[in-house]
Order: structure tokens, then sequence, then C-alpha cells
């Protein structure tokens, strides 16, 4: 599977791709490197993401998972930047409960470029499965929002 690796202000990320779709984001360095069109494209949006030039993915998204993962991912690419739902909320467009969708956002495979970092739990931030956990989650919502509102949610 062709995966490209790329550096980010929240640690070394790799794309990856099978059948000209992005099928995986995963943290770290890969060990293989292969620069495809479509991965080229995605280190180009993702670094415009980061550098606050792009607002919205415009790859082919071909995530692994069982009909409700997937419906719960389609409902998550619905977020707008800048924008977050509760779990609740999402449980509301793409069915089942509000832990289903905490679930199904655990095991997205393809974070950032469907954005299950915009889902917040009905008390607060929630968890984050990515990176460096909820420093990630939210390092990624104050990029979208300009500010440092997530950042001040941060325990003492």
């Amino acid at each position: 599977m062709p995966q490209l690796s790329l550096h980010t202000p929240i640690g070394d990320l790799t794309v990856s791709e099978e059948d000209g779709a992005i099928v995986a984001l995963d943290w770290g360095w890969g060990r293989d490197q292969t620069e495809t069109a479509l991965l080229v494209r995605a280190r180009a949006q993702l670094h415009a993401y980061f550098d606050c030039e792009l607002t919205a993915f415009d790859l082919p998204v071909a995530p692994a998972g069982t009909p409700y993962r997937r419906a719960v991912w389609r409902a998550l690419q619905t977020i707008p930047y800048g924008a977050t739902r509760t779990y609740g909320q999402l449980a509301a467009l793409a069915g089942g409960s509000a832990r289903s969708v905490g679930q199904a956002n655990g095991a997205n495979p393809i974070p950032i470029i469907i954005p299950c970092h915009r889902v917040l739990a009905s008390n607060g931030l929630g968890g984050y499965s990515g990176g460096d956990g909820s420093d990630t989650k939210r390092y990624l919502l104050d990029l979208e929002t300009g500010s440092h509102l997530f950042t001040q949610l941060a325990p003492a």
C-alpha cells in the first residue's frame, strides 16, 4: 500500500492510499515512502490545513469499517471547519447513541481529513485517540477557530 509521510505541528503523520483513495492517516513516520499523485496532493492539503490556508479537504476517502461506522464518518464530514457538534448531535444524524458515535470516532482511520476532532462531549472536550490525545484535539480545534478557547479548557 503506497504511503507518504510529512512533518506537522502535531507530529509526523503518514497518509496511505489504496485503489485511488485515502484509506488511513496514522501518527508516526512510515517505513516506505511512495509519491503517488494522490498522496502528494494529500500531503499538500495537510500542509495547507496546518498553515490555516485550507478549510475543506478535497480528497477521495475510503475508510474501512462497518456500515454504521461509515455512516458516522460521513456525518463527521458535514461538520464545517471551525465548528463543533456533540456526540449526541452526531448520533441524531447518523443513528445510534452518543456512546456508539464515540466508539466510531475512536476507530476513524483517517483523522483530521475526516474531522473526528470536531466532536465534543456534552460536558466538555471529550476524548481523542490520535497523537497526544486531548492535547492534540485542543490544538486542532484552536487551529480551526483561530483562538485558544479549547486550550483554556485544559485542566490546570
